[in-house]
């Protein structure tokens, strides 16, 4: 299963090329409104060569494929993946080798994070308890001392 069907985009979607019309294109506008990405985000993730903008003039026009890749760039991070880890997936999908050495890394990657995620749930829970004790022990000890002032 690659990054794209996981995201649910389409074969077709996220290898949609070029727009040759400003009908296929989006501005970076049109991508930040929709995403509630900043505008610097996506300059950042074009300096970064996570996106091509074809340029008319000093406008980006961003294709269905940059829309695509989008998808999957903000799918990728907040699953925590690095720009690094999600440029590199999305190196090895345009390669176009029928899929099964992106799937092997997207896969390998992807059980990596489950145990990076886990780990972090464990610790989280853990931090919860802690503080559930200490709320307990200060709760307790500020009730003695307002008991004792009255």
């Amino acid at each position: 299963m690659s990054m794209a069907h996981l995201a649910g985009i389409t074969r077709d979607e996220a290898e949609g090329g070029t727009a040759d019309s400003k009908a296929g294109a989006f501005t970076i506008g049109d991508l930040a409104r929709e995403f509630d990405v900043t505008l610097r985000t996506l300059r950042f993730y074009e300096d970064k060569g996570l996106l091509s903008p074809r340029r008319e003039g000093l406008n980006r026009l961003y294709s269905r494929r940059d829309r695509s890749r989008l998808k999957l760039i903000l799918m990728g991070k907040k699953v925590g993946f690095s720009l690094a880890e999600i440029k590199e997936m999305l190196d090895l999908y345009d390669l176009k080798d029928g899929q099964a050495l992106q799937m092997r890394v997207a896969l390998k990657k992807f059980q990596e994070q489950i145990g990076v995620l886990e780990r972090q749930r464990q610790d989280i829970e853990q931090a919860l308890e802690e503080l559930h004790r200490t709320v307990d022990v200060v709760s307790g000890m500020l009730r003695q001392k307002e008991a004792g002032a009255a």
